[in-house]
């Protein structure tokens, strides 16, 4: 009884062993099968795939009140598909917030993307964090305002300073070559600031002697800050007889005062960019004209701009990406009408 007590026992045991190695063989062909189901070309599972495999790249700009970064969002979004990569679009919520870019800026920067496209509201205070990119081999793209430094490969934007300069010479038309003008600027601090304050300036000062520019203002391109700003240059000096509003912000806030005064149509007023309220007041006569980029191309190049730079092909030194003048005469024309936003 002892024996067969035992080899019963013996047997109790291989029996055990081998059900366990059967329940461990099934369980391994289990997670086998939810493996390969996930990596499987199914449809299901090819989306989370090619995502895993996108190249990423942060478009950071100056900002997000205005139409005009709307559309370069949806350029860069064109881009993206077109090219498929994943891209991330943020800016603060208004064009004088530096510390928050600089703050997004660095976020961007501590996710480890391909490249980055970036349009600075500050270019000495972005430097550090740009070098921080090029010592990890990040490549930068600027856009639209650009970056004041050699780290960028490329920007994309529009020639700021022969727009502007454009704008002057339909300025001084306007107003019989002669008088006392004003500028209403977004900053001082940015490429776009400063090149279209310049480019507007020079050519008045180059071309038209009879010609006086009384002040020039920073408004952040805020338009309740812009208008109080215009309001305020007509009190100092009456006999202004024009205006030009260096972005979207400036020029309704200029728009805003002339109403405010009863100027309107009195004044010369000449923006840049559009949107609805400046499209409005330009088939009204309250506005003369304005300079249009082109917003989508200038998101649409950031963004594939960065994918030439990321796969080492040739990217352009800069890209221009144009700029038109219209008025009443020519905004519903077809080479203008694309290029406005509402």
């Amino acid at each position: 009884m002892h024996t067969r007590k035992k080899k019963f026992a013996v047997v109790s045991s291989l029996l055990l062993v081998t059900a366990l190695m059967l329940g461990a063989c099934g369980s391994k062909t289990t997670d086998t099968k939810t493996t390969g189901a996930t990596a499987a070309p199914a449809a299901t599972a090819a989306p989370v795939a090619a995502k895993a495999d996108k190249l990423y790249i942060p478009v950071i700009s100056k900002g997000f009140q205005h139409q005009f970064w709307q559309a370069v969002k949806q350029g860069a979004e064109k881009a993206a598909k077109e090219f498929n990569v994943e891209i991330t679009f943020e800016g603060p919520e208004t064009e004088t917030q530096v510390d928050k870019q600089i703050e997004m800026l660095q976020a961007a920067l501590g996710k480890k993307p391909a490249a980055i496209a970036f349009a600075a509201l500050d270019s000495k205070a972005a430097t550090p964090l740009l070098e921080k990119a090029k010592a990890g081999k990040i490549p930068v793209i600027g856009f639209d305002s650009g970056v004041d430094s050699d780290i960028p490969i490329t920007t994309a934007a529009t020639d700021n300073k022969a727009a502007a300069a454009l704008a002057a010479d339909k300025m001084a038309a306007l107003i019989g070559n002669e008088g006392e003008i004003a500028l209403v600027v977004h900053d001082q601090t940015s490429r776009t600031g400063i090149d279209r304050r310049d480019g507007f300036t020079n050519r008045i000062k180059e071309k038209y002697p009879n010609i006086k520019i009384v002040d020039t203002q920073y408004g952040g391109g805020d338009q309740l800050k812009s208008t109080d700003l215009a309001k305020a240059i007509v009190q100092a000096h009456p006999n202004v007889k024009g205006f030009f509003g260096a972005n979207e912000g400036s020029a309704i806030g200029v728009l805003n005062a002339m109403a405010e005064l009863k100027k309107e149509g009195k004044i010369v007023v000449i923006g840049y960019d559009s949107g609805k309220q400046q499209m409005d007041a330009i088939r009204s006569g309250k506005m003369a004209g304005a300079i249009t980029q082109d917003p989508i191309g200038i998101g649409y190049w950031s963004v594939k701009a960065a994918v030439q730079a990321i796969k080492g092909e040739t990217v352009p030194k800069s890209i221009d990406t144009g700029f038109h003048w219209y008025d009443k005469t020519n905004i519903d024309a077809a080479d203008i009408k694309p290029l406005l936003y509402e």
